[in-house]
C-alpha cells in the first residue's frame, strides 16, 4: 500500500483526499501557491511545499514543480485530484519516469480519452456513438464555420481539453460564430493550455447523465451506477444526484452497458466517468466524453454504494485488484449534492472574493460537507469559485431533498457572498420534485433571473443592534484603560436621567430604499424600532467568536449571526441566508436619493472583481451601444465580457491588455450619447 502521497491540487478535493489518507495511515504532502499559504488543505496535511506564485500557470499547472515537491518529500505517489493536471499525460509520464506511483489511469487511457476529439473516435470504434458534430484536425475558422453550418444551428463550440463547464459556448447563428470561437479558444488556452475545439449539435432539451467506472490493472472493469448532473449553469454542474430520477430501466441498462464496453475497450485501469447526453423526449443516450479522473460529484456515488472512491483509487494504483465483482455492487437510498460557490446569483452570478469571516457547517444524520474553507480562509480570484459541497443521503429522493434543504438552512457563512439561498430555492421548486430534469432547468425555473429575498424587519433590527454594538466595541478598543462614558447605554444629554439612551441609524440593503432604525440600549439588550412596527428586542450572546445575537419579535425568538465591518453589517439567518446592509448618513439621505442614477459613475465600465485584462477591443472616441463589449477580463478561470452600460462614446481607457485590475476599478469611461452622437 502507498505510504506517502503528494496531492497535486488544492481546496476541497485536497482536503477530501487527506481525510481518506488519515484513515488509512498514509502520510500526505500538500502543495500550495503563495496565495494558498494559509489554506485549509495546507493546514491539514502532514507536510507542505510551496510551488510558485498565485497564478495557476505558475504553480498548480507546473509539472516540474509537482515532481520536484514529490522528490523533495520522498512521496511514493501523486494524486492529481480533479482539474489542473489531473488529465495531463505529461505529469503521469513524469511520475513513472521517477518511479512515483500515479494515482490515475495509464498514459494511454488519458491520451485516448482526455481529448474530447480523440475520445469520440475511440468510442465510435467501440460501438458507443456521440452527438452529431465535427471533431476534425482542421481547426481553421473557415472550416469550423462550414462544419457548423452543415451540422445546423444552434451548435456548441467546446474546448477539446475542457472540463468543469469551462470553454463551452452556444452559438445560435453564423453571425455569432467567429467571436464565440475566438472566446472559446482563448478560454481553452488559458485554462488548459490547448486552444483546439470541437463542434456539436445543440440538443434543445438535454439530460446530462454520467456513469462511474472502476477498472484495475488486471483487466476488470465495473460500473458503480449512474449520476444525474442536468442542473447546470453555463455548462457547470450545480446539483448532482444518484441514482438518476425518471430514468427508464432500459435506458439505464443502455447507459451502464455502453460505459463498461468503452472502459474495457480502452483497458481502463482507475476511477473514471463516462458522460452521456440524452434528449428528454428520446431514451437514446449519446456519448459525450470520458473524464479520466475523480469527479467533483463522486460523494453521491459513495453514499449510495457505501464505497470510498478515493481509497479505491489508491488501492488500484498500488496494483490491487478490484475487491468486488459487478454483481456485488449494490445501491441503496438516494443522495443529492449541491455546490456552494462564491458568487451572487442575483447579480448574474458575479464572483465574490474576500475573507471568510464566519463558517459553520451543518451536522446531522445523512449530512456530509466536503469543504476547502474555514473561518479565516481568503477567497481569491485566481481559482475556481467552488467553496464546498453539501451532500445529503436519505431513504428516497424526497427524504434526501428535505435533508439537503435543512442542511443549507443551517450552513452559516459570512464575509463572501455565495449561492446558498439560490440552491435552497431551486431544491424547493415543485419542478425539481416532479419533472424530468434538463440542462435548461435553471433558465426555465427562473426566466427573469433569481432574486434574493429582501431583509425582514427582524434582519433590520439585528443590523441596528449590531452596528451600535460594533461601534461600542471599536470605540472601547481605542481607549487604553476604557472609559466610563463608553460603557454607558447613552449620554445623559440624549435622554432623561434613569432612562436608556438611544441612537438613530439609517441602513440600506442593495438597491432597496434606506430604512431608518431607532435603537435604544441598556445594559442587557437593544430595542430596535423600524417605522411604525413594534420594537424588537435584540440581545448580543456571549460566544467565543462574538458573532451571535437573538431577536425577539413578539413571541418568536430567532438566532442570527452577525459581522460588522465599519459601516457595513452582515447578518445570517437560518433559512434566509446572508444579508449585507450599509449605513447611510441621515443628513445625506435625501441628496443621495435625488442623485440616484445621475452620477458620472453610472456611465463607467467597472471591474466587478479583480482580474487579468485579456482584451481591450475599443479605442478612445469609439461609439458603443449599450451591451457592446468594452473589455474582456479573466477571473476565477472564466473570461468575462464587461459591457457598456449605456450608449456612448469612449472618453478614457484606464487599463491595458495583460494588466491586473482591482475589483471596483473604473476601467473605461463613456460620454453619454446625445441624439447627434447616436445618429
Amino acid at each position: 500500500m502507498i505510504e506517502s502521497l503528494l496531492i497535486a491540487n488544492r481546496g476541497e478535493i485536497a482536503c477530501r483526499i487527506i481525510r481518506t489518507c488519515r484513515r488509512l495511515g498514509i502520510r500526505t504532502i500538500a502543495v500550495f501557491s503563495e496565495a494558498d499559504a494559509d489554506a485549509r488543505h495546507v493546514a491539514l496535511a502532514d507536510a507542505k511545499h510551496c510551488i510558485g506564485p498565485a497564478e495557476a500557470a505558475r504553480s498548480y499547472l507546473r509539472t516540474d514543480a509537482i515532481i520536484e515537491a514529490a522528490l523533495a518529500h520522498g512521496a511514493d505517489a501523486v494524486h492529481p485530484g480533479y482539474g489542473f493536471l489531473s488529465e495531463k499525460v505529461e505529469l503521469a509520464d513524469l511520475c513513472r519516469r521517477h518511479s512515483i506511483v500515479w494515482v490515475g489511469p495509464s498514459s494511454e487511457c488519458i491520451a485516448m480519452m482526455g481529448s474530447k476529439i480523440e475520445s469520440k473516435i475511440v468510442a465510435r470504434r467501440a460501438g458507443v456513438f456521440g452527438v452529431p458534430g465535427y471533431h476534425g484536425e482542421d481547426q481553421s475558422p473557415e472550416r469550423l464555420l462550414a462544419e457548423a453550418q452543415t451540422i445546423g444551428f444552434p451548435v456548441l463550440i467546446k474546448a477539446s481539453a475542457g472540463g468543469g463547464g469551462k470553454g463551452m459556448r452556444r452559438v445560435d447563428d453564423p453571425a455569432g460564430f467567429a467571436p464565440t470561437l475566438d472566446l472559446v479558444k482563448r478560454e481553452g488556452k488559458a485554462a488548459f493550455g490547448d486552444d483546439r475545439v470541437l463542434l456539436e449539435k445543440f440538443i434543445t432539451r438535454p439530460r446530462h447523465i454520467e456513469v462511474q467506472l472502476a477498472g484495475d490493472k488486471h483487466g476488470n472493469v465495473v460500473h458503480l451506477f449512474e449520476r444525474e448532473c442536468s442542473i447546470q449553469r453555463n455548462y457547470q454542474k450545480l446539483v448532482e444526484e444518484a441514482p438518476a430520477a425518471n430514468l427508464a430501466p432500459e435506458t439505464r441498462e443502455k447507459l451502464l452497458d455502453a460505459a463498461v464496453r468503452l472502459g474495457k475497450a480502452v483497458g481502463y485501469d482507475s476511477l473514471g466517468t463516462v458522460e452521456f447526453i440524452l434528449d428528454a423526449d428520446d431514451p437514446e443516450p449519446f456519448f459525450l466524453e470520458m473524464n479520466t479522473r475523480l469527479q467533483v460529484e463522486h460523494p453521491v456515488t459513495e453514499m449510495v454504494t457505501g464505497l470510498d472512491l478515493v481509497e479505491l483509487q489508491l488501492r488500484i494504483a498500488a496494483g490491487e485488484p478490484l475487491p468486488f465483482s459487478q454483481a456485488e455492487v449494490k445501491i441503496h437510498g438516494w443522495a443529492i449534492e449541491a455546490r456552494l460557490n462564491a458568487e451572487d446569483p442575483s447579480a448574474d452570478y458575479r464572483p465574490s472574493i474576500g475573507r471568510v469571516r464566519l463558517y459553520e457547517e451543518p451536522m446531522g444524520d445523512g449530512i456530509r460537507v466536503d469543504s476547502g474553507i474555514a473561518t479565516g480562509t481568503e477567497v481569491t480570484p485566481f481559482y475556481d469559485s467552488m467553496l464546498a459541497k453539501v451532500i445529503a443521503f436519505g431513504s428516497d429522493r424526497q427524504m434526501a431533498t428535505r435533508k439537503l434543504v435543512a442542511a443549507l438552512d443551517q450552513l452559516a457563512i459570512l464575509g463572501v457572498g455565495t449561492n446558498q439561498m439560490f440552491l435552497r430555492d431551486l431544491l424547493c421548486l415543485p419542478k425539481f420534485r416532479d419533472e424530468v430534469l434538463t440542462t435548461q432547468f435553471i433558465s426555465d425555473a427562473f426566466p427573469a433571473g433569481w432574486r434574493a429575498p429582501e431583509p425582514s424587519a427582524r434582519i433590520y433590527a439585528a443590523a441596528g443592534a449590531a452596528l451600535i454594538a460594533g461601534t461600542r466595541r471599536t470605540s472601547a478598543a481605542k481607549e487604553e484603560n476604557g472609559s466610563p462614558w463608553l460603557s454607558l447605554a447613552g449620554f445623559r444629554i440624549l435622554a432623561a436621567a434613569g432612562r436608556s439612551g438611544g441612537a438613530r441609524v439609517q441602513v440600506r440593503h442593495g438597491d432597496c430604499l434606506p430604512v431608518v432604525l431607532d435603537v435604544a440600549a441598556d445594559a442587557d439588550a437593544f430595542l430596535v424600532k423600524t417605522g411604525d412596527r413594534a420594537a424588537e428586542e435584540v440581545r448580543i450572546l456571549p460566544a467565543p467568536d462574538g458573532y451571535r445575537l437573538t431577536v425577539r419579535e413578539g413571541q418568536v425568538l430567532s438566532l442570527l449571526y452577525y459581522l460588522v465591518d465599519g459601516s457595513r453589517v452582515s447578518i445570517f439567518e437560518s433559512g434566509r441566508g446572508a444579508f449585507v446592509l450599509e449605513t447611510v448618513p441621515l443628513v445625506e439621505a435625501m441628496a443621495n436619493l435625488a442623485r440616484a442614477g445621475e452620477s458620472a459613475g453610472s456611465f463607467d465600465v467597472v471591474a466587478s472583481m479583480p482580474g487579468l485584462v485579456t482584451e481591450v477591443p475599443v479605442v478612445i472616441g469609439q461609439f458603443l451601444r449599450k451591451g457592446d463589449t468594452a473589455v474582456v477580463v479573466e477571473s476565477m478561470k472564466l473570461a468575462m465580457r464587461l459591457l457598456a452600460p449605456i450608449d456612448g462614446t469612449v472618453r478614457a481607457i484606464h487599463c491595458l491588455t495583460g494588466e491586473t485590475v482591482a475589483g471596483g476599478a473604473r476601467i473605461v469611461e463613456l460620454e453619454p450619447a446625445t441624439e447627434h452622437t447616436s445618429a
